[in-house]
């Protein structure tokens, strides 16, 4: 699987900003979707925004107008930047890479998920 490095997250106050990266480590001809999912304590992994490798984004309903998903100054790098943020955007976040059949990339490494970084919104 894609190895994937995640950084930033911590904790905030309602209504201020956080900003989460992640970078895949894969050959540069290697061509990945980027998405980034949430886990609250005792609820199921969720979708939050994703970026293909083509740079067009997609935002979950609940985040909207206050999230945004970039993709970084490299190759299948991606960053998310949290605004207005809400005590229920508290969970773990997880940036997932799907690869795409595009050039070589049966030489790619296969889909991955990131260890995680907490996201904790104060109140």
């Amino acid at each position: 699987d894609v190895q994937l490095v995640e950084s930033g997250g911590g904790s905030v106050q309602a209504g201020g900003s956080l900003r989460l990266s992640c970078a895949a480590s894969a050959y540069t001809f290697c061509y990945y979707d980027m998405s980034w999912y949430r886990q609250a304590p005792g609820q199921e992994r969720e979708f939050v925004s994703g970026v293909d490798f083509a740079g067009s984004p997609n935002y979950a309903e609940s985040v909207k107008g206050r999230f945004s998903i970039s993709q970084g100054n490299g190759k299948n790098t991606v960053s998310l930047e949290m605004n207005s943020v809400r005590p229920e955007d508290s969970a773990m976040y997880y940036c997932y890479a799907r690869r795409r059949a595009l050039g070589r990339w049966d030489s790619c490494p296969a889909n991955g998920w990131g260890q995680g970084t907490q996201v904790t919104v104060s109140s």
